[in-house]
């Protein structure tokens, strides 16, 4: 490898292809890096390594890092039941920590001068592999065509045939980005926020009318998901299934409006069946099986880890705490989870657990019970409401 090599984090798409060109152009020798963290057939890497190869590329590499991205982050959203603002799977948050780590993995291995990403300067995404890069490869010189040339993607477009490169114009009306945890959906009715997306823009199209109710078990082991049906699969195998039985029944759809890093609004559509479904299911289980004051700060836990990932803070050492709290609080998060599924919704039914602390002989919620009596639970009452009480008498 020469002196001047890079590892550039590739998707194949118009600017990454771009980039290849372009710094192979200013002397650098490119090797491709794509980070498999779902929604890529095995068609679509064929095409990808061979696009790399066509465009010049010293290298290409594909790293398959479903099982990585699960391990050192979806099974904390997970055990986090992290959904920003309530709605929206951090899928894109997670999967471009991943492919960044990843990418600073492949860039140490083969000894490179440079790190390079094609994201533009107006997204989240160009913050979270510029943080990612810095923090784990200091020593490498980082490179952002795309966000210092601003370029259109017509000037794009046109760089590459001129170079005898023509990449396939986009043909649809939507912007697709599928990962394993969720898909992204952009177009012109998510900027503004009164529009909204017709059904047929999301991966799963329309919805059958004829579907009919769909039951479903799924059984974790500490919080991780570990089989659907009574059948045992990996965690991976339990995700990708679930978005395969979910997206017929436009399961985990939305549109998410918050805030972006750079400090605007901005909307997105998103399909995720497996994150909607095993976050309500594990939910469950834990308000079985957790205290609640447990429950109290898991929720807040769960919502600083989320935000800390979302908004690229995800090295700093204060998320390996949450972590570890996370973690510890998934010992007894065992169980079974019954759920239905219908069109557009999914209903839990049932939860049970060898650790559940909901036990009928002992007390049942408005009948008798053998933990006290009558004459305890109302002297309880009456101190309960004490300081209640005396507050209302000091006005």
């Amino acid at each position: 490898m020469s002196k001047k090599s890079v590892v550039l984090a590739f998707s194949g798409g118009l600017d990454t292809a771009f980039c290849t060109v372009y710094l192979r152009e200013q002397g650098w020798d490119v090797t491709t890096v794509t980070v498999d963290t779902g929604g890529f057939p095995p068609e679509q890497l064929e095409r990808i390594q061979a696009l790399s190869q066509k465009l010049g590329a010293v290298a290409h590499h594909t790293v398959d890092a479903r099982d990585t991205l699960f391990q050192g982050y979806l099974r904390f959203l997970i055990a986090g039941n992290v959904l920003r603002g309530q709605l929206y799977p951090l899928s894109v948050s997670a999967e471009r920590a991943c492919q960044a780590v990843e990418a600073v993995r492949m860039a140490e291995k083969l000894g490179v001068q440079a790190v390079a990403h094609g994201s533009t300067g107006a997204g989240n995404d160009q913050v979270r592999f510029d943080v990612a890069f810095r923090t784990l490869a200091p020593q490498l010189q980082l490179i952002t065509p795309i966000r210092d040339l601003a370029l259109s993607r017509q000037q794009e477009i046109s760089f590459l045939a001129e170079r005898g490169f023509h990449m396939p114009a986009k043909t649809g009306t939507y912007s697709v980005n599928e990962g394993m945890w969720g898909t992204s959906v952009g177009g012109r009715e998510t900027l503004d926020s009164w529009s909204t997306l017709p059904e047929a823009a999301f991966p799963g199209g329309e919805i059958p009318t004829d579907l009919k109710p769909r039951p479903l078990i799924i059984s974790f082991e500490k919080g991780v998901p570990v089989a659907l049906d009574g059948k045992a699969l990996s965690a991976v195998d339990v995700v990708e299934q679930l978005n395969a039985l979910g997206r017929p029944y436009g399961i985990g759809r939305g549109v998410h409006l918050g805030d972006t890093i750079l400090g605007i609004k901005g909307r997105v559509g998103f399909e995720a069946p497996a994150a909607h479904l095993l976050i309500a299911s594990h939910r469950e289980l834990e308000k079985l099986v957790l205290s609640g004051k447990q429950l109290f700060w898991k929720e807040t836990v769960g919502n600083l880890y989320g935000s800390l990932l979302h908004e690229g803070h995800f090295f700093d050492p204060v998320v390996k705490d949450l972590e570890a709290f996370l973690a510890s609080s998934q010992d007894r998060v065992t169980g079974e989870v019954k759920l239905v599924l219908t069109p557009r919704a999914h209903v839990v039914e049932g939860v049970r657990s060898p650790h559940s602390l909901m036990d009928a002989k002992v007390a049942t919620y408005g009948e008798a019970n053998v933990l006290w009596t009558g004459t305890e639970a109302a002297g309880f009452a009456k101190l309960y409401g004490v300081a209640q009480m005396l507050s209302q008498k000091a006005k």
